[in-house]
Formats: C-alpha cells, sequence, structure tokens
C-alpha cells in the first residue's frame, strides 16, 4: 500500500503537501514510530506527543535553514524521520545506528547536539544572535517541555532573551496539562488573532500614538495585560518580555500552522504555549506515559534484579529503620528506583524536578538541621551540580549520601549519558568518600556504610543487573577504606574498582594473576597497594571511569609518593566519548573486558 510518508525524504518534500494530507501523515508517522521503537527501544511517549508540532515546524520554517534546537532530544523521532532518516529508523540506538538525540554530525538539520535537559532556549538565543549580527533572515526556533522548564537554564535564557530584540521563537509543549476548555475552538481562535499582523500593527501603532500621553498608555497597558490574563497564563512570559501566545491544541495541525504563520513574520522574542499529550494515539502510552517513556526491544529479557532495584529496596529498608532519611530526586523517580519509597514515605520524599543544582543544595539544607538526606541521581546529571556538591555539601562536611546510578558506560542512550567522568571529579573533593560495589549485595552494604559515614559519601553504580549475587536483607556496614582480595596469584596484580571486577577475575584465572576488589576510590586502601606492590612485578588498575585522573590514578599517585618501584598500567576509558552501542561491545571496544586485560598484561612483557 502506498502511504505519504514514503515520498516524504526531506521537509522540502513535505512542504509540497496540501495541508488536508497532514493529518494521515501524522497517523502514518504515529504507526512508524510505535512499530520501530518496539523493535529498537528508546522513547516512545514524547515523540508520539510531537508529531504534529514537528509537522507543523517542518511545514512553517524553512529548515535547515531556519534552525530547531530541541530540548533533550528525546523527542526527535519524528524530526528526524522528516528529515531524511525514515529508513534508518531500524538502526535507532543500535552500535552505528542513529542515535537516540540529535546531534550535529549525523544530519545538517541537527543543529544542536542533546541529551541534558534545559539548554535549548540558551542554545537558539545564541543561533539569533548570530543570524541578527549577520544580518541573516533565518529563525531561530527552540521547542522545550514544562519539565524542563523547570530547571534554572532555562528561566535564566528567557530572562536574558525577553531583554533583547533578536528573532527568537520558543515553544512550550506542555504535556502535563489536559487539553481543558481553554484549549478549544475560542482559545485557537484568540491565538490566531494575537499572532496576527493585524493585532500586531494596530497594538504598535496604539503604543506609539498612547506614549504621547502617558497617563493614557499606562491604562491602556494595564487593560491589556488584563484582558490577555483572563484568557491565558501568559503574564508571566510578558513581563520576561516575550510576546506570549497560547495555550492552543498541540495535536491541532491547522491551528499549529496558522500560528506560527504569522510568529514568523513577528520580530523579537516570541512564546508560544501549546499543550499536548504524552503516548498521543497509542492507548497503552497514554494511560501509562511515564513507563512508556524509555522502552526496551521488544526481544530484551531481565537477568535478576538491577542496581537501581537494590538501590530503592535499600532505601526503603532504611528509612523504616531511621526517621532522619529523606530521599530526593531530580525528576528521575523510576529511573533511580524511587517508585516504592514515594508511596510508603511521601512525607520524606522530594522530586524536585529537573533541577540537579537544587537538589544538591536541599540536601545540604536539610543536613543542616540533622536530617540524613539521600539524593538519588545519574552519573551524567551529577556533573551539573558540581558547584553545589562542592560548595554546599564538601565545604561544610555535612550528611550527604549520594546513590549515583547509570555510572560507567550506558549503551544505547550514548555518550551524553554515560556517566564517565564521576570517580574523577569526585575524587579531588576533600571530605567525600568514594565507593564502587562489585555487586548487588555489595552495593547494598556500601549504601548502608555511606549513609552512616558522618560527612559527604558517594556509592556509584552501573546501570543495569550485576552478576547475580543474592543480596543479603540485613543492613551492613563496611570497613571504612578496606580492599578485598579475592584472588591470590603472582607476579600480576589486577586491582579492579566496582563493576571491573567481574573481568578482572576472568582474566586472572588464564594466567594466574592476583584480584584484589578496591571497593573504596576514597579513602584507598594504602596498606593493600603497599603488600601488593612488595610481592608484585606488574600492577594493573581498572575502572569503568575515564582513566584520567580516575581510581588508578590514585593508586598510581600513592605509588609514586612512596618511590615504588613497581611497574603500573592504567586501564579504563580513553580520553574520547563513546558512542552508543552494546554495552558489553562498548566495554571490549575500549579494553575493559577479560580480553583486553589479558592483552595489556601480554603486552607489558613482550615489550
Amino acid at each position: 500500500m502506498d502511504t505519504i510518508l514514503a515520498h516524504i525524504n526531506s521537509p522540502d518534500d513535505l512542504r509540497q503537501l496540501d495541508k488536508k494530507q497532514l493529518p494521515q501523515l501524522a497517523e502514518e508517522l504515529r504507526t512508524l514510530i510505535i512499530d520501530s521503537v518496539q523493535q529498537t527501544g528508546g522513547h516512545i511517549s514524547s515523540n508520539l506527543g510531537v508529531i504534529e508540532l514537528t509537522i507543523a515546524l517542518h511545514y512553517v520554517f524553512d529548515t535547515p535553514t531556519d534552525r530547531l534546537v530541541w530540548d533533550v532530544g528525546h523527542q526527535s523521532y519524528v524530526h528526524k524521520i522528516l528529515t531524511g532518516r525514515r529508513d534508518q529508523m531500524n538502526t535507532m540506538r543500535q552500535p552505528g545506528g542513529l542515535s537516540g538525540f540529535p546531534k550535529r554530525s549525523e544530519s545538517n538539520y541537527d543543529t544542536f547536539g542533546v541529551g541534558h535537559s534545559s539548554t535549548s532556549i540558551s542554545a537558539a538565543l545564541g543561533m539569533a544572535l548570530a543570524a541578527q549580527a549577520n544580518n541573516d533572515p533565518r529563525h531561530a526556533v527552540a521547542i522545550i517541555g514544562d519539565g524542563a522548564l523547570t530547571a534554572g537554564q532555562a528561566f535564566e535564557a528567557l530572562a536574558h532573551a525577553g531583554d533583547l530584540s533578536a528573532n527568537l521563537l520558543v515553544i512550550l509543549n506542555d504535556n502535563e496539562m489536559s487539553i481543558s476548555r481553554n484549549v478549544g475552538g475560542m482559545a485557537n481562535y484568540l491565538a490566531k488573532l494575537l499572532s496576527g499582523s493585524f493585532y500586531a500593527s494596530a497594538r504598535e501603532g496604539s503604543k506609539r500614538v498612547l506614549e504621547k500621553i502617558p497617563p493614557a498608555w499606562e491604562i491602556a497597558k494595564r487593560a491589556e495585560e488584563h484582558v490577555k490574563g483572563m484568557m491565558v497564563p501568559g503574564t508571566l512570559f510578558e513581563e520576561m518580555g516575550f510576546n506570549y501566545i497560547g495555550p492552543i491544541d498541540g495535536h491541532d495541525i491547522d491551528t499549529l500552522i496558522a500560528t506560527m504563520t504569522n510568529l514568523k513574520k513577528r520580530k523579537g522574542p516570541q512564546f508560544l504555549h501549546i499543550v499536548t499529550k504524552k503516548g498521543k494515539g497509542y492507548e497503552p502510552a497514554e494511560l501509562h506515559p511515564c513507563k512508556y517513556h524509555g522502552v526496551s526491544p521488544a526481544n530484551s529479557k531481565s537477568s535478576g534484579p538491577s542496581y537501581t532495584q537494590v538501590f530503592g529496596r535499600w532505601l526503603c529498608d532504611m528509612a523504616r529503620l531511621d526517621p532522619d532519611l529523606f530521599g530526593i530526586t531530580p525528576a528521575m523517580c523510576e529511573g533511580s528506583g524511587l517508585n516504592r519509597f514515594a508511596e510508603d514515605f511521601p512525607e520524606r520524599y522530594f522530586d524536585v524536578g529537573i533541577a540537579e543544582q537544587h537538589s544538591v543544595t536541599l540536601a545540604a539544607g536539610l543536613a543542616c538541621e540533622g536530617k540524613k538526606p539521600v539524593v538519588a541521581i545519574y552519573s551524567t546529571f551529577l556533573q551539573r551540580a558540581y558547584d553545589q556538591l562542592i560548595h554546599d555539601v564538601a565545604i561544610q562536611n555535612l550528611n550527604v549520601l549520594f546513590a549515583i546510578d547509570r555510572a560507567g558506560l550506558v549503551g544505547a542512550d550514548g555518550p551524553t549519558h554515560a556517566g564517565s567522568f564521576d570517580l574523577s571529579f569526585l575524587r579531588c573533593i576533600p571530605n567525600m568518600v568514594i565507593m564502587a560495589p562489585a555487586d548487588e549485595n555489595e552495593c547494598r552494604q556500601m549504601l548502608t556504610t555511606g549513609f552512616r559515614y558522618n560527612g559527604p559519601a558517594a556509592v556509584r553504580y552501573p546501570r543495569g543487573s550485576g552478576n547475580g549475587t543474592t543480596v543479603e536483607p540485613a543492613l551492613t556496614s563496611l570497613e571504612m577504606g578496606k580492599a578485598r582480595l579475592k584472588r591470590q596469584g603472582e607476579k600480576v596484580a589486577i586491582l579492579a574498582f566496582g563493576s571491573m571486577v567481574t573481568a578482572a577475575e576472568q582474566a586472572a584465572e588464564q594466567v594466574n594473576a592476583t584480584v584484589v576488589n578496591m571497593r573504596f576510590v576514597k579513602p584507598l586502601d594504602t596498606d593493600m597497594i603497599k603488600q601488593i606492590a612488595d610481592s608484585h612485578d606488574l600492577i594493573i588498575t581498572i575502572e569503568e571511569n575515564a582513566v584520567m585522573g580516575g581510581a588508578g590514578s590514585a593508586v598510581n599517585e600513592y605509588l609514586r609518593e612512596m618511590n615504588h618501584a613497581v611497574a603500573i598500567k592504567l586501564m579504563g576509558l580513553p580520553d574520547s566519548f563513546i558512542e552508543h552501542g552494546v554495552h558489553s561491545s562498548m566495554l571490549s571496544q575500549c579494553g575493559l573486558d577479560a580480553d583486553g586485560i589479558l592483552h595489556t598484561i601480554n603486552q607489558h612483557f613482550t615489550a
């Protein structure tokens, strides 16, 4: 059966369609996304919610000359399909295939690479200012969701943009509201009217006349704000310097096109508020948008409880024992495993939205008053709160536990979500205790250790499941700063951190090497390191973290400080960004598997 979508290979093809064909195109896109994401995994709810919006954007704006900047970027699948990548959708998030996010090297339609939220307005404003400086009439459009608008950077950019004359359009994709009475025919009609040239010219003409009569101008200005305030919730954005239009139905293609066409003619900062429904057109995703935010491929299988689930169970168990425990997450309740805690201890649970900096300082404030906050956060997102981690927690030596999920490589999500740097950026901070578990049970023990420690502590663990170790129910602490000898060998010793212990043991069996599960990155078990250095010819350190400044560097620094002559090789993530793929293959690519360890050992003794 011939489809409209089969003939769309670029936005130029899209713009040749009659507007009456666009609803059918939307349904074809919906079917393609549901089918492809079920095979490759990825984000489904967010993409189904922006189909009509994406069509309208490419229909109205002259992309890629006009710049579209997607916030977070996990809703860019429709954009990718319409910009010549339809036949590659089966490679989404696969090795060598399409990225799950906009990527400048992938297409000139991807104007800004992104994986974290709340950056679109800043980036689009920069593009708009560059166009203004070049006397270039092209447009810059930022598409941001209501969740991303909870972050401070978005408001910093809005405040700056509203004070400038650059031609910037910010589209707020509001998918938390239901499409209520004010998003119906009257609201859509008002949006078309208020965004049109007649209203704009009448407003500017009246302004010029009334400005000569100051009292009259002030009365007129207040009257306009009062009328608009009764009909739309745009007072905040108007006060920030934007011309606010909306809210309108984000699934009504005709209204979207008419409104954007009008706004395209307007000068200065414009703000369009649309309302959409996550998972639109796919009942399971509409009913459970959070569950279908990110899905695994249809043939994927789980192998026991994940580290995230281990953390979630530990949090509830510890909270039952200690009423001072508070759980905090920056908009990652489900992803970080806090669902059950949120249900059982709602008065001690805080989802602060996409506000990583606030989450850390909030924890610091709680700790100042004798509470024991646990910040559940992805490694990649903790990077955004580094200043607060140092100034608000570490300098004051406060009792805050950081449960750092998604440490190391993260597979299909790629470099924007990889936790490649936390050991490096945490290790240099005074007062920090840093732990990396080798298995699920050790994760539980380390969380207990960090929670009971008097000062800031971090437990960093990988995405997915461990090696299947039984998790003991007891809340047992580990001895601070003590490693564990896993295997006694000779000549070669492998000091493994966290997720690398299993690979180290596999390699050690083939060359009779010693294996130490280091457990603590800070404080290091220097007694163990000295003992190993005195009795071996070669030390290998291995970690799923950037080798530069990481745990291996800490071992090397100690040995050099002691003037020890033992040979040492540091293994970790290379000084490059590792593209998305299958986690095990990515580790192999970096030499962080048993074969890679053996290769490093053989190279040393044959050099």
